[in-house]
Formats: C-alpha cells, sequence, structure tokens
C-alpha cells in the first residue's frame, strides 16, 4: 500500500487502546483490521426502486475481490458502464482495499472518467464529489451494507434501501473503529471530589449539575470514550463529546416515553460524531440531536440539550464542594493523563476528515461558544471564545429572546435568559450588578436577584469553529 494512501483512523491492535490517531497510513492499519477475506461476508441485494443497475452491487464488490482477474473484469465493466453514482463507492473501495495495484488501478479509473486529477489523495477526491450535483444510485445503501458488513456485521444494520436519509449517504464517512469500538461509560462510578487525587486543579472537566446534583467530566477521560449514559437526578443523560469537532454536549435520552439507549457508531458525518439507538440502529447527528438515517429519520424526534459548562477542576471544586467526579476505575485501561489522548490532533489546525466547506473567518480549531435555542432552530449562533475573554458580559438577542453571557475569570461562560434585565457589571465571579443598582448572584442553574427573582441558565456548549460551521452553516459568528 503506498504511503500516500493516508486515512486518519486507528489499527486494530489499538482498538481498545488508543483513539483515532492523526495520519495513521491505510496500509499499516488494515493489514491487522480485515482479520477476515475482505467479502467472506454473504452479500444480500436490498430491494431498490427502479434499479438502474442490477448488477451495480455485485460489480463494485467484484473490485476488491481476491482474485486479480475478477477484479480486472468489474474495473473494465466499470469503465465501460460509467455513471458517477460510482464515485462514493469507489472511494470507500479504496479506503478498505489492501492492494497496491488496485488501489492505484482504482484511482486511474476514477482519473480517465471524470476528467480529475487529485493524485492519490482521498480527501481532495471527496471534497471535489461533494461540491457536484449529488447522484445515488438506488443500490448505493445496500452495496454501503454490504462493504462495512465484512469489518462489523453490525454496520448492515446502519444501510440499506429502505432506511431513510435526511443527509447525504457518500457524507457518512468510517471512522476506523467498530460499533462501540470507543467504548461508551455506562453508568460510570463517581467519587467525591476529595478522593479524586488524580486530578490537578488546571485539568479541564465538563461540569453539569442538575437539580443539585453537581458532576464533573474529565476531558482526559471522555477523550478515551467520547460518551457517557446515565441518569442524574432521576433524568437519564448522555454526555457526547465529539474530539474531532471539540464538543461536548448534554442531551436527555428520553422523548415521547421512551428512552433510547445510544452507543457509538463508528461512522462521522462532516467530522461530526454519529451515535445510534440500540433499539433501531438508526444513526443521530450529535450536533443536531436528531436521527438522520434509518427509521426514525422524519418522525419528528429531537433530543433536548442541557447545560454544561467547560472549565478547569480547580474553579469548579471551589464552586461546588460536593461535586462528584469519574473515578479513574472505568473498567478500562488507558493512559488517562491530561492531553495525552489526541494530543497530536489537537496540536494543529490540521483535520483529520475533510468537511464539504471551510470558513476562514476564524482557524478550524478556534473555540466557540456555540447556542442554538428550541425555539430558535434556524438561527444558530457561534460567539469566539477570544472575543468572550475580551467581552466577560455580554447582552445578545436569537429572535425575542434576549440573553446574557456571562465569562468568569478562569474563562469559562454561562448563558442566562435576560428578558428585560439590562446588566452591567459582572466582578469576575459570581456577582453581576443591572442598571438599577441591583445584585444578582450566579449559580450554576439561574441568576438569583436580591428580590429573589430567577433567570434560568440556557443551554450552550464548547466546539471547534470548523466543527459548528459544518453543521449549521447559516451561523452567526460574533468574533
Amino acid at each position: 500500500m503506498p504511503s500516500f494512501l493516508c486515512v486518519k483512523s486507528i489499527p486494530n491492535s489499538a482498538l481498545e487502546k488508543q483513539p483515532w490517531d492523526v495520519g495513521i497510513c491505510l496500509g499499516k492499519y488494515l493489514a491487522g483490521l480485515l482479520i477476515l477475506p475482505l467479502f467472506a461476508v454473504t452479500v444480500s441485494y436490498a430491494q431498490a426502486v427502479d434499479p438502474l443497475d442490477e448488477r451495480f452491487v455485485a460489480r463494485l464488490l467484484e473490485v476488491v475481490a481476491a482474485e486479480e482477474s475478477t477484479s480486472a473484469a468489474a474495473l473494465d465493466e466499470l469503465s465501460a458502464s460509467w455513471q458517477m453514482s460510482y464515485v462514493a463507492p469507489l472511494l470507500e473501495t479504496i479506503s478498505l482495499t489492501r492492494n497496491r495495484r488496485r488501489v492505484i488501478q482504482i484511482f486511474e479509473l476514477l482519473r480517465t472518467n471524470t476528467g480529475q486529477s487529485f493524485d492519490f489523495d482521498i480527501q481532495l477526491w471527496y471534497g471535489w464529489l461533494w461540491h457536484q450535483q449529488y447522484e445515488m444510485a438506488p443500490e448505493y445503501a445496500a452495496f454501503k451494507a454490504s462493504l462495512f458488513a465484512t469489518i462489523d456485521p453490525r454496520f448492515r444494520a446502519y444501510f440499506g434501501a429502505d432506511r431513510n436519509a435526511s443527509v447525504r449517504l457518500d457524507e457518512v464517512r468510517w471512522g476506523g473503529v467498530l460499533q462501540d469500538g470507543i467504548p461508551p461509560l455506562r453508568s460510570p462510578t463517581m467519587i467525591a471530589a476529595a478522593a479524586a487525587d488524580y486530578l490537578d486543579d488546571g485539568n479541564i472537566v465538563f461540569g453539569i449539575e442538575i437539580d443539585g446534583d453537581a458532576r464533573a467530566y474529565p476531558k482526559r477521560i471522555l477523550a478515551w470514550h467520547e460518551m457517557f449514559v446515565d441518569n442524574i437526578a432521576q433524568i437519564p443523560i448522555i454526555g457526547v463529546y465529539c474530539t474531532l469537532c471539540g464538543s461536548m454536549i448534554i442531551y436527555e435520552t428520553q422523548v415521547g416515553g421512551i428512552n433510547y439507549q445510544m452507543g457509538t457508531s463508528g461512522f462521522l458525518y462532516r467530522s461530526n460524531k454519529l451515535m445510534y439507538d440500540r433499539g433501531t440502529q438508526s444513526l443521530w447527528n450529535t450536533l443536531w440531536g436528531k436521527p438522520v438515517i434509518g427509521p426514525l429519520v422524519g418522525k419528528n424526534i429531537q433530543l433536548k440539550r442541557r447545560s454544561v459548562v467547560t472549565t478547569n477542576w480547580g474553579e469548579w471544586r471551589r464552586r461546588h464542594p460536593d461535586t462528584t467526579v469519574l473515578s479513574l476505575d472505568t473498567g478500562y485501561q488507558r493512559d488517562y493523563g491530561e492531553g495525552v489522548a489526541y494530543r497530536d490532533y489537537f496540536a494543529t489546525d490540521a483535520l483529520m476528515f475533510n468537511v464539504p466547506d471551510l470558513d476562514m473567518r476564524l482557524k478550524n480549531k478556534d473555540e466557540v461558544l456555540a447556542i442554538i435555542l428550541p425555539e430558535y432552530p434556524d438561527q444558530p449562533l457561534a460567539i469566539a471564545s477570544a472575543y468572550l475573554s475580551d467581552h466577560q458580559l455580554l447582552h445578545e438577542e436569537i429572535g425575542a429572546m434576549r440573553f446574557v453571557v456571562v465569562t468568569d475569570n478562569s474563562g469559562a461562560s454561562r448563558v442566562f435568559a435576560a428578558n428585560s434585565t439590562e446588566f452591567v457589571d459582572f466582578d469576575g465571579d459570581d456577582t453581576l450588578a443591572d442598571e438599577q443598582g441591583q445584585l444578582w448572584h450566579l449559580t450554576e442553574s439561574r441568576l438569583v436577584g436580591e428580590r429573589g427573582q430567577e433567570l434560568i441558565r440556557l443551554p450552550a456548549h464548547r466546539a471547534f469553529w470548523f466543527g459548528w460551521y459544518s453543521a449549521y452553516s447559516k451561523t452567526r459568528l460574533i468574533h
């Protein structure tokens, strides 16, 4: 396998030990990943309405067949019957092909029939494809199901002609791990703050408080697991940390009387982690909080967001001395040192998986405070964290909702409804003053005025700019 064929993924030998690494070359990790013959799984053909080609799935699978003669015949057949809908599946076969000569032949087929030349850079090929008119053969979903079922049979359930999709299927890319290959923490062990001697004051934590139950989830642990599933104050909750797009979001998982049991799908959409639910194997967009592929699509299901703050352990513990925090006893062997997981990825502005469009007003991995209100889902807002550092008290509005963003001296930002109140001063800690001279106390869930008035906390979270923009391209940006 040529060294220039690199995807950002994980070697099989490290599936239980390492998070995705930056720049692992295809040949290096696939040598250990595909333990079974690539197409040992029997192909099943999903029914498609007005199929473009009865040989579509078989022909594409034959491209990566073990026998050279079978593959060569399939490549000739593809060239003779060329259609743009071949591009996406061919790129996916490249990602799973260990035969160097075969890979070169596939790229040559793409160059000859598209007129494009991106050498062997699969990221550039994807970027070009996503800016073309979307041409998906009805059989593409069945092909995708069959292809990726050779890696993990559970992947077959994600795709198929009978499963609805609200996103482009060719933008759904395998992240290099099996289903729950990055294992979620389910009902994780929490310990008292005094017992958390593994944490230094400067360590980054994600802080949550629901009905007085304050909990801290260190980034150094969640970077290895990317999800926790728990009950907080009797409310079923998931915390989803997408390391690639830098977002930690808290959702309630019960909707309409159904508690959706979530896990890590192993796939990405625009470099954004896709979740799955155990009941239907539907794929859910992490940043949107709703299903995008599967039987739940179109059923108006939306997870409710909860507040979370990104801060440091010393600051969180000072504000919440009775907090609990994740124990190192997770049931997994990992190096949970601060900054260990994804060190190389976080150290540069480069992406591991490319996205269709970037907005250069900020660097890719500049942090923003992301706000989207359920009353105004079409009016997302991003505020650069650097801007908030210089504007610790910021009044803004979305639709008819007025709110105030309060950023303390540690750099932690919280958003509260303001209604008609105009704040004029903040001490950088826990006290605000309004234009009438009344003092307000900042708590995790609300601002409390001297006369007992309350202004509730609104959900918001940190994210990398590129990730938020990829999910909400019409976002307003303050920077």
